[in-house]
């Protein structure tokens, strides 16, 4: 495989920069704290590592409203910070991927507080603006995902502004060419400090429908989605008109050919449409985006059924691209959790990264993953998330997966010297990495010793996917590369369960830090939450 293509099935390790690690007492992690981290990442076996923005923002949504593209915000360091982790990263073999939030701005950002100034200034088009109806009401249907309408009145030009998300997130005018073309000047900056790509936050959202059409109602019973709940106003609409426009596949186009001038750099989308398996196949096909991921496996529904048919339909749509999947990420509950529940045992975990581990597609782990980390419990007075105060108590917002990453069982878990942003749950102590590098039994080390041996099979890496046909609870497929084929199998139940293998000499595969499986007559008794990985003879 050549070095531009080191993404293909690569694993990807996400960092929320916040509550990474604590180097200047603060109470929130930092950039340096991530450089001085960087040995514990390497040595997890991972490719890559994805920052969270840390770029300059008034942090409305915790750096997701940048304020400025090109600097740091003085939280997290200065550029130079980064100029050292990024070295560092690379002397350690680690690719270095950053997040960009392309579709909107905070709206401290110089071209939003020139913009609303008025209608007739050289940034006046450069955010979504409209008239009022005749009767004072927003221009249409349309609604935020952070809950109420997603216009917001502006007294200065008499007129309202779009928000797809806060109010303080003012959406781009991607019709203007000169917006695209600032827009892609930003992502050069980055590609000339010599970062190797991008996870696009939200990247179908840049184009809004220029006629502004009101969005059809949904009915109830199809007001299901990824990343928002039910009883959101937003679900009971179609998105047709405010995301998932067709002139967005040309600024990915356009995106494509700068990115080309820089081989090796890749681009990963986040995706979150009214069909986000067919929008990634389509964004990832010819030369627009390398990978897409969206919400569809960070959901509640934890079934073979589930997981098998969302695979088959990427993998049947996406002829061109490649996938890339999550179980956890900054925006929803742990995985252990959501699908575990509150008393998930450490052999979920275990199973839970080998399965994502095994999917065709790179993989993004997220911080903590390693350690079987759970869910935090935080109070409504300690919450900082913005969108869960708003939907609580019904929704708990984000805070519960971005608590401090525990280094040390101590108070302060060695993340940070004085109280830190969020509170750290006692049971993050008890699993906190010193702790785990202490027990040759842990989460973590199985974790390593199970990213060393799939670095090693060519079939897991690169190789085709084709799913057997088993009953719940038992998720099993082949993996098959230049030669060398490969069954795996996943117990996605805390009971044991006998799997019939297909035709065929199975050598079992020993993988330190996971219970031997054995196979006998072609059957195979998987444990609770087992695993089995097997070499064609």
């Amino acid at each position: 495989m050549s070095d531009t293509q080191w993404w293909r099935g690569a694993v990807i390790y996400q960092i929320y920069p916040r509550s990474f690690l604590d180097t200047n007492g603060d109470g929130i992690g930092d950039l340096p704290g991530i450089t001085e981290r960087l040995d514990y990442v390497a040595s997890l076996g991972v490719d890559a590592i994805w920052i969270s923005p840390f770029f300059k923002s008034p942090m409305a949504d915790y750096g997701y409203d940048i304020a400025d593209y090109r600097d740091v915000d003085p939280l997290f360091g200065t550029l130079d910070d980064f100029d050292r982790l990024l070295a560092k990263a690379h002397r350690l073999g680690l690719k270095v991927m950053i997040d960009q939030v392309l579709s909107h701005t905070s709206d401290q950002h110089p071209w939003f507080l020139e913009s609303r100034q008025s209608r007739d200034n050289p940034k006046s088009d450069w955010y979504v603006w409209a008239d009022a109806r005749e009767d004072g009401t927003p221009p249409n249907n349309w609604m935020s995902i952070f809950g109420g309408v997603a216009w917001r009145w502006e007294p200065r030009r008499c007129q309202y502004y779009l928000h797809n998300f806060l109010s303080s997130q003012p959406d781009l005018n991607f019709h203007n060419p000169e917006v695209r073309q600032a827009t892609l000047d930003n992502v050069r900056f980055w590609l000339d400090r010599g970062v190797d790509g991008f996870r696009l936050d939200a990247i179908n959202f840049c184009f809004h429908d220029a006629q502004l059409r009101d969005n059809p109602p949904k009915p109830a019973d199809k007001r299901v989605g990824r990343g928002f709940s039910p009883d959101n106003p937003y679900a009971f609409q179609y998105h047709y008109y405010n995301n998932t426009r067709p002139e967005n596949i040309g600024f990915l186009e356009d995106l494509r050919r700068l990115m080309d001038q820089y081989p090796g750099v890749v681009t990963l989308g986040e995706i979150s449409s009214e069909d986000s398996l067919a929008t990634t196949a389509e964004y990832t096909s010819g030369k627009r985006l390398d990978m897409g991921y969206s919400f569809e496996l960070l959901v509640d529904d934890f079934s073979v059924g589930y997981i098998r048919g969302t695979v088959e339909r990427l993998e049947a749509a996406m002829t061109e691209g490649w996938p890339c999947w999550a179980v956890s990420n900054h925006d929803v509950r742990r995985a252990v959790t959501r699908w575990g529940g509150a008393e998930a045992p450490p052999q979920l975990a275990r199973m839970l990264a080998a399965m994502v581990c095994s999917l065709r597609g790179s993989v993004c782990i997220y911080q903590g993953e390693e350690l079987g980390l759970p869910e935090a419990d935080v109070p409504f007075e300690a919450l900082r998330d913005p969108y869960g105060i708003t939907f609580w108590p019904t929704f708990k917002g984000r805070d519960g997966c971005r608590t401090p990453m525990p280094w040390k069982d101590a108070p302060d878990a060695g993340f940070s010297p004085v109280q830190p942003w969020l509170p750290v749950p006692d049971e993050h102590r008890a699993l906190a990495v010193e702790r785990q590098e202490a027990d040759p039994d842990s989460v973590l080390h199985a974790f390593r010793a199970f990213m060393r041996w799939r670095r090693q099979q060519p079939a897991l890496v690169r190789g085709s996917i084709r799913f057997l046909d088993t009953a719940e609870p038992v998720l099993a497929f082949v993996r098959e590369h230049e030669g060398q084929r490969m069954l795996a199998a996943f117990n996605l139940s805390a009971n044991a369960t006998t799997l019939s293998l297909p035709d065929g000499q199975w050598q079992p595969q020993a993988i330190p830090g996971y219970a031997a499986v054995g196979i006998d007559g072609g059957q195979t008794t998987l444990p609770a939450w087992g695993v089995l990985f097997a070499l064609a003879g």
